[in-house]
């Protein structure tokens, strides 16, 4: 599964992102009114319905380079206002003036973001490689703003004798660590290296993100009629549109992408094919051509590593773990290392099923990773007598969909209706809206956007976003959040049928999309989230897909409609933990390479050794590879959002099992409400408004305990 959230890409070349919302009020209302009268509509204040939406059906390319300048200009011109008030600096005239600055590009960059990641082309990129330089000088010019720095400062030491209200105080504190680990400290000729860093590092992003994307539209697999075997109708015909789609009349496409690689490497009967469409996938940025990442990642290591020397640090991850939960490299890999051991052991019994498989049936092969999922679903069948294909004609997609908005009616008490077609702007026709509306007053929440499919120039996996957050210091605002998937578009009349997998993730991404909905906070900055904390809410809430009352009621045939059969339920619940050695190992594999890569010396590294080295060192088991190799690790290496910090996901878990043990425990179960209450008061809605583990503290009534997670994936709990 691809669990990726968020436009991180854009936030990690644009502080702005966090820093950058205008000035007073008074001079909001001007200012907004005059973006109106701007001929270029990305900069233009939205309209309509619903407190204003943005214009997706009018933005164009050729707009958003002059958008971008100008709202990087706009905002720059508050900046500068902010820091040279001559009044002097208190938490309104310079932290709240900072909050309230940049409303017009950072509607620009809920158009950026689309473009980036949903809708992207050859003409985006090469403006978007433009772009990137500007976006890192422009974040630079804000985090090195001497005067701007010095009146944070003295508000901040003056809160540190007289603290402010409890929100206050804590956007202070996050705004002036920010700056402070931005370099804000140092002298002129170190601030100018930083700045200088960071410029080569946001082209480096940019041109790997692009060569990522670039592998994935060009390694196109395509077969004959007499080479679908083992493939399911709803993929074969999938499969010939997108063909058809490409020119390809007569021919199926398994394009390079997770929702067609996954499906077909599970099914197909043909080994070769297998192996074609699996090197294709985990070679993508590493086909030593002009499009190979190795070279790029070598230099985004070094780069790193001088821009954190500057500030006196020993290593990358050392700086970026401070405001972690997990506060130091070292905890996060006594985490990982706690559970790797127990996850290749369980890849080893897992290969060992499948060899046992493969030479009863006479197959006569040795099992290699582009067989592990084939032989993995062959086992699942003889020791489960579970099908994944027969498990996904109950998952259908319009179907999850119901039961996701059930989920939030149940915990959130939200009511989602379809907003009528046309009445609110989309970028594409397969997008569709829904209005967010609290179930027993009517109060409008939001509106929610789902983008499924997947198609030329969007990215691929699965992540959330927001085009407008929730927050109330100048006034209250509803949120406009999306999800948005890669499942693969079917034939025209074919239902959308998933894994059981793609399910559990639609539901994550939607957990994220929750997290937006019921964030109760004052200040922007405090809608922002720390990295190994923010995944929790989403993996917790994936556990309502296999409860009961939503297998019960939406878990129905694609074809007659019938619920699913309680013997086939029983059989999905006694295999919940089938294949945790392969998921699990993939994903720490990816996790603890992360942070090796930023704890080692990285002069005159050689990419592809190092990788190659360490997982050798840690024992990674020959039968499968990491879920995200080292040059299309797009989480570490096309931003900073994950980098250090992929290993959050295990973080989360170990929340994620804790409190669903609370819920199990409960007396109303997975829908208690008085636990469904604490859920949302103290782990949604405050978002970064109080420090993490003491907001798990008051959920839970103590600190989480890696127990529950060593069950929940039937490893050897060794101590309680």
């Amino acid at each position: 599964m691809t669990k990726t959230n968020y436009s991180l890409q854009l936030k990690a070349l644009a502080l702005c992102g966090l820093i950058a919302f205008t000035n007073c009020k008074e001079k909001t209302k001007q200012k907004e009114d005059t973006a109106m009268t701007y001929d270029n509509v990305l900069l233009q204040e939205w309209t309509g319905p619903y407190q204003g939406v943005p214009a997706f059906d009018k933005m164009k390319v050729e707009d958003i380079k002059e958008a971008v300048e100008k709202g990087m200009e706009l905002s720059l011109a508050e900046i500068d206002e902010i820091a040279n008030n001559p009044d002097e600096p208190t938490f309104e005239n310079t932290i709240v003036a900072m909050e309230s600055s940049g409303k017009e590009l950072d509607r620009v960059f809920t158009y950026y973001g689309i473009m980036s990641s949903n809708v992207s082309t050859p003409e985006f990129r090469d403006i978007q490689a433009e772009l990137a330089p500007k976006l890192s000088e422009y974040s630079s010019k804000i985090s090195q703003n001497e005067k701007l720095f010095q009146r944070i400062k003295t508000v901040y030491d003056a809160s540190q004798s007289k603290p402010l209200e409890a929100d206050q105080q804590r956007v202070l504190d996050l705004t002036y660590k920010r700056f402070e680990m931005d370099g804000a400290n140092l002298d002129a000729e170190k601030k100018k290296r930083y700045a200088d860093i960071n410029k080569e590092l946001s082209t480096l992003y940019t041109k790997f993100s692009n060569n990522v994307l670039h592998d994935e539209e060009n390694y196109v697999t395509y077969l004959t009629k007499d080479q679908l075997g083992g493939l399911s109708e709803g993929f074969i015909k999938s499969a010939a549109k997108i063909a058809t789609d490409k020119g390809q009349d007569g021919k199926y496409a398994i394009t390079n992408t997770r929702s067609s690689m996954d499906p077909f490497l599970t099914y197909s009967t043909e080994r070769e094919l297998r192996k074609q469409v699996w090197n294709n996938y985990y070679s993508r940025g590493d086909n030593g051509d002009e499009y190979d990442n190795n070279q790029i990642v070598a230099d985004i290591l070094k780069l790193r590593r001088e821009r954190v020397e500057l500030l006196g640090y020993e290593n990358y991850a050392d700086w970026r773990l401070q405001d972690r939960m997990a506060k130091t490299p070292e905890n996060a890999m006594d985490l990982m290392m706690a559970v790797w051991p127990a996850s290749i052991a369980r890849v080893k019994e897992e290969v060992k099923d499948m060899q046992a498989v493969a030479d009863a049936n006479g197959d006569n092969i040795t099992i290699e990773p582009w067989d592990y999922r084939y032989y993995a679903e062959k086992v699942r069948q003889k020791k489960y007598d579970l099908d994944s294909e027969e498990v996904k004609q109950y998952l259908q997609l319009d179907k999850l969909t119901e039961a996701m908005f059930f989920t939030a009616g149940e915990l959130f008490n939200y009511k989602f209706t379809p907003v009528p077609e046309g009445s609110v702007p989309v970028f594409n026709e397969d997008v569709k809206v829904w209005e967010v509306t609290d179930k027993d007053s009517g109060k409008h929440i939001g509106l929610w956007y789902l983008d499924p499919y997947a198609r030329e120039g969007k990215r691929s996996g699965a992540w959330a976003t927001t085009y407008r957050s929730s927050d109330s210091f100048e006034g209250e605002k509803n949120v406009l959040a999306s999800n948005n998937s890669n499942f693969v578009k079917p034939a025209p009349g074919e239902a959308v049928l998933v894994s059981w997998d793609d399910a559990t993730t639609f539901f994550h991404e939607f957990g994220h999309a929750l997290h937006f909905f019921s964030a109760d906070v004052k200040y922007p900055t405090l809608n922002g989230g720390v990295r190994d904390y923010t995944e929790f809410q989403s993996q917790l809430l994936e556990r309502w897909l296999s409860t009961d009352k939503v297998i019960n009621q939406f878990l129905v045939h694609y074809k007659t409609g019938e619920p699913i059969p309680a013997s086939l339920v029983e059989k999905i619940k006694k295999a919940s933990t089938f294949n945790q050695g392969f998921s699990t190992t993939e994903y720490l594999a990816s996790a603890i390479m992360d942070m090796k890569f930023h704890l080692a010396d990285p002069a005159n590294i050689d990419v592809d050794k190092f990788e190659r080295e360490t997982l050798t060192e840690l024992g990674m088991p020959k039968e499968l590879v990491m879920r995200h190799r080292t040059p299309h690790f797009g989480h570490v290496f096309s931003g900073e959002g994950y980098a250090t910090a992929y290993y959050g996901y295990m973080w989360a878990d170990v929340l994620t099992s804790d409190a669903s043990e609370a819920f199990r425990d409960a007396p109303g179960g997975f829908y208690d409400k008085d636990v469904a209450a604490k859920l949302v008061k103290y782990l949604f809605a405050p978002r970064n408004s109080m420090d993490p583990a003491e907001a798990y503290r008051l959920f839970r009534g103590r600190d989480a305990k890696i127990e529950a997670l060593m069950r929940d994936r039937g490893f050897p709990v060794t101590k309680e």
